[in-house]
């Protein structure tokens, strides 16, 4: 072979190998790992950090590249980051909805670029639901329900009336609403049960300090019952609960929601009566999923993830074994 030649085909043979590493990959089977556009809503709980951890590990030992964006709790910094994800032309989309309403744009967006969409733990009202191709998480629903039947379970002795208050997650969020509706389904057809205070603690511990001592300013000792719908507005609240001179789990029962370590340490500390879990180690889980999806393999529109309520009595044999 001569010099020329020789050139030649070892310019040929590099520009083979990039060809086979460079780029996304957009789907192509072969050619790279896929890439992953992932939206956050941001770090507002334990449950929630927790929840990126385990989706950060989960793609990572799945082999995907990861585009990771965190919210910080603002849609407008979702949408951004979803037609960033669009123009790098991702392979696939995965986000956790900060709020149900306003994505029909930039999911049609996606759509147009033939760039599937996977949500995370939070659903969206859109008026076509072929615009995402899946949703992963928890069933909302349920869980008030369940938050329900356990403080009806736990009502049993008490003749009533029972007043409860109730810390709501963020403003038109997806478990907010849910968390409520299911909830309700349940007291309501008890008319022993009252729901004297109802306002939004924004999932976080310090808002729901604060508005549970407005509850207390506003209601004193005129409340048997917390609800919460989330574990770290409960402990918030356990806080005000005891600035204000009460025992919380005692002089007012408290059922929140998520099953974080905090919460396990509140009931074995006598100080929450009970917490629904909403698992969100399901890393592994959305690995496997959007492998499925990257492959152009048929994938349910649902997937739920299992989980349990835990109670003050469990509290201290369970705690070592959470992992969040």
């Amino acid at each position: 072979m001569d010099t020329k030649r020789f050139v030649l085909s070892a310019v040929l043979g590099a520009c083979a190998l990039l060809a086979g590493c460079g780029g996304n990959g957009n789907g192509a089977a072969g050619t790279t790992q896929a890439t992953i556009g992932f939206s956050q809503v941001g770090a507002e709980s334990e449950w929630r950090t927790a929840n990126t951890r385990s989706v950060k590990q989960g793609l990572e030992a799945a082999g995907f590249r990861l585009k990771f964006s965190d919210a910080q709790q603002k849609q407008e910094n979702q949408i951004k980051a979803i037609r960033s994800f669009i123009a790098q032309r991702v392979d696939v989309i995965a986000f956790s909805p900060v709020v149900e309403s306003g994505w029909e744009n930039v999911l049609r967006e996606a759509k147009a670029a033939n760039i599937p969409v996977v949500l995370t733990d939070r659903a969206v009202k859109v008026s076509d639901s072929s615009l995402y191709t899946s949703l992963i998480g928890s069933d909302f629903v349920e869980e008030g329900r369940r938050a329900g039947r356990w403080l009806i379970g736990d009502s049993k002795e008490r003749p009533g009336p029972v007043r409860i208050a109730e810390l709501q997650g963020t403003v038109g969020s997806a478990p907010a609403i849910d968390r409520m509706k299911g909830f309700h389904e349940i007291i309501d057809a008890d008319p022993r049960f009252t729901v004297v205070r109802s306002q939004s603690g924004d999932f976080t511990r310090a808002r729901g300090k604060e508005v549970m001592e407005a509850f207390l300013k506003s209601e004193g000792r005129n409340i048997d019952v917390l609800f919460a719908h989330n574990d770290d507005m409960a402990i918030g609240a356990i806080q005000a609960i005891e600035e204000a001179g009460l025992k919380p789990g005692q002089d007012i029962r408290i059922v929140s929601i998520d099953g974080v370590r905090g919460a396990f340490e509140a009931m074995k500390a006598g100080k929450l009566n009970a917490t629904v879990e909403c698992n969100p180690l399901f890393g592994d889980q959305l690995a496997a999923l959007l492998t499925d999806v990257v492959a152009g393999k048929q994938v349910p529109h649902r997937v739920v993830v299992e989980e349990g309520v835990f109670t003050q009595d469990q509290a201290a044999a369970e705690l070592p074994r959470r992992g969040y």
